[in-house]
């Protein structure tokens, strides 16, 4: 979790350090204070729903406000459709990969709050994909929704390292609305 110190925040919102101080002692701007000391440090997820509320600009929080949507797929139809229903004017920002691979590569630079792997490029490299990022510390609260072929085989796997299965053909709308479910608290999607 990222923190800003209030001279940080000051910056970002072009006030004086004083101001943001102000600001945290009213109970407006939530945070905590370093024990022993009066330094406070407000959490980036905190400053970002305090700048939505007072209408002021995200400035360089912007990219960081929106959810991040890594789609893992072969099927540029089923692509398309997800990106057409995680729009980056409802605060989504999305990046594909096709293999594993390019997964583990999108996601240590993308860094996402989600990954939607389709088992349609294959059910043993989906699994490893889900494994390796559940693996990493860095990627503990990473949603991860695996897309299901229906094509008549069976699934067989720890579900543990996923959040969500959609059977396929799904509703691309049903499984948007569930993202925001699952991302919108911590992102305050609009």
């Amino acid at each position: 979790m990222k923190v800003f110190t209030t001279g940080q925040v000051a910056k970002i919102c072009k006030v004086a350090p004083r101001t943001v101080s102000k600001w945290f002692d009213s109970g407006r701007l939530k945070g905590y204070r370093i024990p022993g000391s009066q330094d406070r440090r407000i959490p980036r997820e905190y400053l970002i729903k305090f700048l939505k509320e007072h209408g002021m600009p995200l400035g360089d929080l912007e990219d960081e406000a929106m959810a991040k949507v890594l789609i893992v797929a072969q099927d540029q139809v089923l692509i398309e459709n997800l990106k057409r229903e995680l729009p980056a004017e409802r605060s989504f920002r999305n990046a594909t990969a096709a293999s594993g691979f390019e997964a583990g590569i999108q996601a240590e630079s993308f860094h996402p709050d989600c990954i939607i792997v389709d088992f349609s490029i294959g059910q043993l490299e989906a699994l490893q994909i889900c494994q390796n990022l559940r693996r990493s510390s860095d990627f503990a609260e990473t949603i991860l929704i695996a897309l299901l072929p229906d094509d008549g085989t069976t699934a067989n796997f720890d579900r543990s390292t996923i959040n969500e299965t959609f059977k396929k053909p799904f509703d691309a709308a049903l499984l948007a609305e569930r993202l925001r479910t699952l991302i919108g608290a911590k992102k305050e999607l609009v």
